[in-house]
């Protein structure tokens, strides 16, 4: 039987060499060693986050195989398998089963602009291929198609594996229509505004703010199903504020870039980012600037965190 994915999982940025040229495998097994240690229930890796884009076949193999060996069970791994040419994507979906992946995050072919039955008809080559539980990834911002309800529903009702949903539309009640589409049955993750989200029936959170605020963002979840929505809310709102200051630049190395820049600040570099996106060392002051900026609000609010978590362990004691 699959896994049930709940809570707040981490897009994680694929870790590079000083030059760019590899993977970094060993700055990747110290990153998750770190997510471990601060509970994270899951990561996700190869999305957008992460670059999918600007990895190689090759690559792609390793880094998933891998990942996955290392974490070993400790918390669940899902790949991001999306292509905007079908049979790609299925091979990387069934690659990803054949390497013990937990799961696969999908976005619909990109660049094409494709209609609902072509959607469809992607999804429905994948979940042919394999038997992993499949995220589909609404994300019109980046694919170009803004997956609706309805076919949401329609998705969720004819193939047994699509039973996950990130939905990043900007549209917090699009959260309340899904449910309600398929009675429940799609769960759910926010991709932004996860209070509101929960509030509406959101099962858990894919962020980008785990790779530097790891802390911050699995405990917001916690927080929010225990009903401390108050604590929640002060940690989204210091997560909104971190996400200000990425937002002011370029929006091609915003989560990219700055997710490597932070992580590397709280001591675990990942390198910089492929071309064609801008790399952090040749913003220079602009980027140094914003670092600058941001680092008082991480430590604001994974301090915040940690002790929302101390209180409620004295309360109970």
């Amino acid at each position: 039987m699959p896994k049930t994915f709940r809570g707040s999982y981490t897009v994680s940025v694929t870790p590079f060499t000083e030059d760019g040229s590899r993977i970094d495998f060993e700055a990747q097994k110290r990153f998750l060693d770190w997510q471990l240690e601060c509970d994270v229930p899951g990561i996700i890796i190869l999305g957008t986050t992460g670059e999918f884009l600007a990895i190689t076949d090759d690559e792609r193999r390793q880094f998933v195989a891998e990942t996955v060996q290392h974490v070993a069970g400790r918390m669940d791994v899902l790949v991001g398998a999306m292509n905007a040419h079908t049979p790609n994507a299925v091979r990387y979906s069934v690659e990803a089963e054949e390497l013990g992946a937990d799961g696969l995050m999908i976005i619909p072919p990109y660049y094409y602009t494709p209609t609902e039955d072509e959607i469809f008809e992607y999804y429905g080559s994948i979940c042919e291929a394999m038997s992993l539980p499949v995220m589909l990834y609404n994300n019109p911002f980046t694919s170009n198609v803004d997956m609706s309800a309805k076919l949401v529903g329609r998705l969720t009702r004819a193939f047994e594996n699509v039973r996950y949903i990130k939905e990043a539309s900007m549209d917090v009640g699009r959260v309340y229509d899904i449910v309600e589409e398929t009675e429940g049955v799609m769960n759910v993750f926010a991709g932004e505004r996860p209070v509101e989200s929960y509030l509406l029936g959101a099962v858990g959170y894919v962020n980008p703010f785990g790779n530097y605020i790891p802390v911050a963002t699995a405990r917001l979840w916690d927080f929010l199903v225990e009903g401390r929505l108050d604590e929640a809310r002060k940690i989204q709102h210091l997560a909104d504020a971190i996400n200000e200051i990425i937002a002011e630049g370029h929006p091609t190395y915003g989560h990219q870039c700055y997710s490597k820049a932070l992580a590397s600040m709280r001591g675990y570099p990942m390198g910089d980012v492929r071309e064609p996106l801008t790399r952090f060392a040749s913003l220079g002051d602009e980027g140094r600037e914003r670092l600058a900026r941001m680092k008082p609000l991480v430590a604001e609010i994974e301090q915040l965190a940690a002790d929302y978590v101390t209180s409620a362990a004295a309360a109970r004691a």
